[in-house]
């Protein structure tokens, strides 16, 4: 059978892992980018089924539901990112909201992020509302995707919040594109089963 070496090893090991746990783990602020144009300082209290219970700077602790964050990274970076954050006009005018549904959001195969992740590859992922975030993937799960911004900075964005991805080239890859062009199969990493 054709796969990808390497990929269900790291799906066993990372794809369970959630960036929320580690925040509450971590007691510490994060900075979270939630749906509204927000950027709010947060520590989660809780990491529930659909939502978070946390503390907001200067507000009483509330629930967050988790399709409306869109990206989140220790607050102690928020500087070092902030900058690095641009938003793409076009998209911010589409007024999008929240896709609830997972049949409907802009979905990208696994079997997509794993050659770009070894491969190192510098990556545009454009968020609803327009945020667009340059980096490298670090790391990936089921909700998922950390990058590694300019310096080496992590950022984790959350996949529900994906508009779109692509390479520096232009070159797309959401899983209706990659589903026809399958670009994961010209990875080094592809092994080809025999009646394939």
């Amino acid at each position: 059978m054709s796969h990808l070496m390497g990929l269900q090893e790291y799906l066993d090991e990372h794809y369970d892992h959630s960036v929320f746990d580690r925040a509450k783990e971590s007691d510490v602020p994060w900075e979270a980018h939630v749906q509204g144009q927000r950027v709010v300082d947060i520590r989660i209290l809780e990491n529930l089924r659909y939502d978070l219970k946390a503390h907001v700077e200067g507000e009483a602790p509330q629930l967050i539901q988790k399709t409306d964050i869109k990206l989140i990274y220790p607050a102690r970076v928020a500087v070092a990112v902030r900058p690095l954050i641009k938003v793409e006009r076009k998209v911010l005018d589409l007024g999008l909201t929240p896709i609830h549904s997972p049949s409907r959001r802009h979905h990208i195969k696994n079997k997509s992020l794993f050659p770009l992740m070894k491969d190192r590859e510098v990556l545009f992922f454009t968020m609803l509302e327009g945020e667009v975030v340059k980096g490298i993937i670090a790391d990936f799960s089921r909700y998922e995707i950390t990058l590694n911004l300019k310096g080496g900075v992590p950022v984790t964005l959350l996949r529900h919040a994906i508009y779109d991805l692509r390479d520096k080239r232009g070159r797309c890859y959401l899983k209706r594109f990659q589903e026809t062009h399958r670009d994961w199969e010209k990875s080094p990493l592809f092994v080809s089963s025999p009646d394939a």
